[in-house]
């Protein structure tokens, strides 16, 4: 029986994701021609039209459609059976794609990026700082191989595994009445202007859960992008928020006007985790990093002032 070669089912889910022949050419680094015959034998050997050649481009038929989500599959398991080898051989060797969530990214990274390359500098580590739905896709999808996210977070197809714990904190203009006030609780921040990240950033969720905030307290018309515009926001005087402690630690507040306290008892907002798709080959080196992550994170508590 005469089948496909990898090559040509990655011609062909290239022109899937390009709807253009050039396009596709380009991205898979050969000339037009040389794609487009490859596409003509694959659909010579399975009998079928895969693709609709239009003037402005390329759109797939039904038949298209079915053959590009097997020829991912098996793209995807090929890729698994090159690093289940590279994994058995030598774990933490060649390369490795790695997510973040922009909460964690900046403050946990840069300490366990240095321990990783002093440990495994034959590691080509690749970074993707998302947030946690699409990670947790393109763990899915195998375009990541792991990904730091904040916990609990359930997903279908993943695993995970606790790294350590997030301690929440208050945040707020230095006048305001709660930085003064002699006891804090999380039910204090009901009634006032809590500030959060934008919709899609785990940390809004797990903030309003934790704290139990009220839709009026929490559905603020102004949200931000990062936590270092969270903290600006705050010092402007447009209300209160919640701050993990792994950014408090790591100076998102320097050179700010606001008052960063605990609460009376302390409020563990979140737990930091690393996720890998079930099944996957390289759970093994996921864990790995876990544990340069943990040891980052261990480093980081003894190193914080009570």
């Amino acid at each position: 029986m005469h089948l496909p070669t990898l090559r040509q089912l990655q011609f062909l889910c290239a022109l899937a994701d390009e709807k253009s022949f050039s396009r596709a050419a380009d991205v898979c680094n050969v000339t037009q021609p040389t794609l487009s015959s490859a596409i003509k034998e694959v659909e010579a050997i399975l009998g079928v039209q895969l693709v609709e050649r239009e003037a402005r481009g390329a759109s797939l038929t039904r038949a298209g459609e079915a053959a590009v989500e097997r020829a991912r599959a098996i793209l995807s398991s090929a890729a698994d059976l090159v690093a289940a080898a590279h994994q058995a051989g030598e774990p933490l060797t060649g390369h490795f794609h790695l997510g973040a969530i922009p909460t964690l990214a900046p403050y946990l990274l840069p300490r366990t990026l240095a321990s990783l390359r002093a440990s495994h500098p034959e590691l080509k580590l690749y970074l993707r700082e998302d947030q946690t739905d699409r990670l947790l896709e393109g763990l899915r999808n195998r375009t990541l191989d792991a990904a730091l996210i904040a916990l609990p977070w359930p997903a279908s197809g993943i695993e995970t595994e606790v790294l350590g714990d997030d301690e929440f904190l208050f945040v707020g203009p230095k006048d305001h009445k709660l930085s003064k006030a002699n006891s804090l609780q999380p039910d204090d921040l009901n009634g006032e202007d809590v500030l959060l990240l934008e919709d899609g950033h785990c940390l809004r969720d797990h903030a309003v859960s934790v704290c139990s905030l009220s839709p009026s307290s929490a559905s603020s018309d102004v949200g931000a992008t990062s936590l270092a515009t969270l903290v600006q926001m705050v010092a402007g005087g447009l209300g209160v928020s919640l701050l993990p402690r792994i950014a408090a630690d790591a100076g998102v507040t320097a050179g700010t006007d606001v008052t960063l306290r605990t609460f009376d008892k302390p409020v563990i907002g979140r737990q930091i985790g690393i996720a890998w798709r079930a099944g996957s080959p390289r759970e093994a080196e996921a864990r790995m990093i876990g544990e340069s992550v943990r040891e980052a994170l261990s480093t980081r508590k003894d190193a914080a002032t009570p």
